[in-house]
């Protein structure tokens, strides 16, 4: 079998790598929501040794996930977990989460379940990193993020990019702040949000 590759995740990786070390500088365990292809999962331990890296994602991902894995032979990096956002987590605490790219391709109702699961599992003082792209005042922020979240509705109407007010209502009623809204390559954003 071929080990999975996305382009994207070899763009960005670096850009998010940047941003996120010194927010994680002081966790010990991140959990991955949506590991997808193992890629981010890889490069972000390999990088930040500290951590204890768990990955997770549907059970369909978990074969590709595990060739990057055990190609990267990290001892901090963590088999995948099988996380359905329809279901409980089968987790304990962890003081990170990390997901992207997936609240756009979800739908609404598990974008709410995403952060049910965060209130459920996140550690008091812990952080929530969300990469992706969102709209501001229901205004697109680039042409090409308009046109991709029409490509999105076609290929499953309950896809699409989500409105930044949403998805911060939905993470203050899970008792999180937003710390910061950073600008990333590609008409992305990286939201960073805190336990209360």
């Amino acid at each position: 079998m071929t080990k999975p590759f996305s382009q994207a995740c070899e763009n960005n990786k670096n850009p998010i790598l940047s941003v996120i070390t010194a927010y994680l500088a002081q966790v010990e365990s991140v959990l991955e929501v949506g590991s997808g292809t193992g890629q981010h999962s890889v490069h972000f331990a390999a990088n930040l040794p500290h951590l204890q890296w768990h990955t997770s994602d549907r059970l369909v991902n978990h074969n590709g996930i595990k060739q990057w894995l055990d190609e990267a032979k990290l001892g901090n990096l963590h088999a995948p977990v099988e996380l359905d956002l329809n279901r409980p987590w089968p987790i304990n605490t962890v003081d990170a989460i990390y997901t992207a790219n997936t609240l756009h391709i979800v739908s609404k109702p598990l974008v709410e379940q995403f952060f049910t699961g965060v209130n459920k599992h996140l550690a008091s003082k812990g952080l929530v990193c969300i990469y992706g792209p969102f709209k501001y005042n229901g205004n697109f922020t680039s042409e090409s993020n308009q046109r991709f979240d029409e490509f999105l509705n076609q290929q499953d109407c309950q896809s699409g990019i989500r409105d930044f007010e949403w998805v911060q209502q939905l993470a203050e009623q899970a008792g999180l702040m937003l710390v910061d809204d950073i600008a990333m390559p590609a008409n992305n954003q990286l939201l960073i949000f805190k336990r209360h």
